[in-house]
């Protein structure tokens, strides 16, 4: 069984705003990655923060740590839940790879383009664990090389919504339109 994981716990400082809930054709960035993950996945948890159109659960082992943290408590939550692997995204991330759970398999593995977009074993929570508790690289790569995970190349790199010329660029390429204001 494979638990799908939102990381949506950033600032958003290149942002502006909480880019979360930044729409694309009249769906926000959260409902668009979470929606996404249910196609693959049993469960779906968000992580990083309070609410949204899933279970929310915090980063481990506090905010303010990245997108290891984010992994960190799906990996804790997948492990205590009886999951056997967590898929990752960004809320950031769109479009990812038709089959993404087959191209990643099997696990760990992530996409070279986006090491947050990855497929990871739940018994790799202890490593991930040592990680963030330990003086090393507290970086997505570092926990990456120390299960062995391999870098997989996609056909089209995702996007990554970091300012909102990424999600005009994204809006443009896609077709969809900003929602329209009363």
């Amino acid at each position: 069984m494979i638990l799908g994981v939102v990381l949506s716990g950033g600032k958003s400082t290149r942002f502006g705003s909480d880019k979360a809930l930044a729409e694309i054709g009249g769906h926000s960035l959260l409902t668009r990655a979470v929606d996404q993950l249910s196609g693959w996945c049993e469960q779906v948890v968000i992580v990083g923060r309070e609410e949204g159109p899933a279970p929310c659960i915090a980063d481990w082992p506090r905010p303010g740590m990245g997108p290891l943290a984010g992994i960190a408590a799906g990996l804790h939550h997948a492990r205590d839940a009886g999951f056997d692997a967590v898929l990752s995204c960004g809320v950031d991330s769109w479009g990812l790879p038709a089959g993404l759970p087959e191209l990643l398999s099997p696990a760990p593995a992530f996409l070279a383009e986006q090491p947050v977009i990855g497929l990871w074993p739940a018994s790799a929570a202890q490593a991930v664990e040592d990680i963030l508790t330990g003086d090393g690289r507290h970086s997505m790569r570092a926990f990456a090389e120390r299960i062995g995970a391999r870098a997989v190349q996609a056909k089209a790199a995702p996007a990554n919504i970091n300012t909102p010329e990424d999600l005009a660029a994204v809006r443009d390429k896609s077709g969809l339109q900003a929602p329209k204001r009363p």
